[in-house]
């Protein structure tokens, strides 16, 4: 029987959250199967996977992010190596000033201490220049790339597959039951621990909807842009462009804090690409226009820990618009935890909301 021993695990979800999850637990020794529902709409399907060190209308450093993105590169390059596959780009971001104090303000971060690795006073825009709509200026960020999550999940649920240790199916929580032994049992299934990893679906879980969060729903387009020759990802006038290669490229994103469905909308369609036509004067071909909804919490910040009644009942979520950097980070962190009873962050740590 899966997961007989009660040092195993359950895994509920197989997004990035869930894929980085059982990587982690897997290095440890640890055997975890895996419950996963397929769905269009999910964010590790649709985000661009971003990681973006200089982040803001103020050009701030994001949270942490001297530990996260060697921790993400790292990683990445690991389950490039496991899978046979390339999953993670370095590319550098143009951001586009719009004003006079734009610009000031990236001059005077730049020189603040800690940011001089992350940000160039003058931006290399070589072809750029001919082929975007004039801003008043760009400033440039170094050391940031995004990673293919859609191809990295993909992948490794086939791995999952070859190892007989996933199964594709929609999770009934009324089938969770505690054993006289303490721990969980769903259907054939037994572990020790169940680890939830359901990105914006937890909004539905009966353990943790007591639990802050919140959806904001993403569109964006696939395009093929023919002779832009973009390495660089832009952020101009609040669209990113990145390129995807063979003049392949995600725009996006427009978000929603308040949506009727997850599925794209005419509406989403217009308003990304009214803005791309603002941006660039290039032709190109609508290939594909996604939706998605990413989870997210009121502080932004992931969501760690254990139930605080239901012993041996475990979230992963919260990773939000950085789950591409957050991700391999915290997931590692969870691993020590429930492999080792390392402590948890306890800006992460779901305690903080016992409340």
């Amino acid at each position: 029987m899966i997961g007989s021993d009660s040092t195993h695990f359950i895994l509920i979800g197989q997004g990035l959250a869930g894929t980085l999850l059982h990587f982690f637990l897997s290095k440890g020794g640890q055997e975890a199967f895996v419950l996963d529902e397929p769905r269009p709409d999910a964010a590790s399907r649709v985000a661009a996977g971003l990681m973006n060190p200089i982040t803001g209308r103020k050009f701030v450093k994001s949270w942490r992010v001297d530990e996260l993105l060697p921790a993400a590169w790292e990683t990445y390059r690991e389950l490039e190596a496991q899978l046979g596959l390339s999953v993670f780009y370095r590319a550098n971001i143009l951001r586009a000033w719009a004003r006079q104090q734009d610009e000031n303000q990236w001059l005077e971060r730049s020189g603040w201490p800690g940011y001089e690795p992350y940000m160039l006073d003058e931006a290399e825009l070589g072809q750029y220049a001919r082929k975007l709509h004039p801003a008043h200026g760009y400033g440039e960020v170094t050391r940031s790339g995004r990673a293919d999550l859609g191809r990295l999940v993909d992948a490794y649920r086939e791995y999952l597959r070859s190892r007989e240790l996933y199964r594709e199916e929609a999770v009934d929580y009324s089938r969770f039951e505690k054993q006289a032994d303490g721990r969980w049992q769903y259907g054939e299934l037994t572990a020790g621990r169940v680890v939830f990893c359901e990105g914006y679906r937890a909004v539905f879980n009966p353990f943790f909807n007591h639990l802050p969060f919140r959806g904001a729903k993403g569109e964006v387009l696939i395009v093929h842009m023919p002779g832009a020759g973009f390495e660089k990802i832009v952020k101009q006038a609040g669209l990113f462009i990145v390129p995807l290669g063979e003049d392949r490229y995600w725009i996006g994103s427009a978000y929603q804090n308040q949506f009727e469905h997850t599925r794209p909308t005419p509406e989403g369609r217009a308003r990304l690409e009214a803005r791309l036509q603002q941006l660039v004067d290039l032709p190109y071909e609508l290939l594909e226009h996604r939706a998605a909804v990413r989870p997210t919490v009121k502080d932004r910040r992931p969501f760690l820990g254990e139930h605080p009644q239901q012993k041996g009942l475990y979230l992963f979520n919260g990773l939000g618009t950085k789950g591409a950097s957050l991700g391999p980070f915290f997931a590692r962190q969870l691993a020590e935890h429930l492999l080792h009873g390392a402590p948890l962050d306890p800006e992460v740590d779901i305690r903080r909301f016992d409340s």
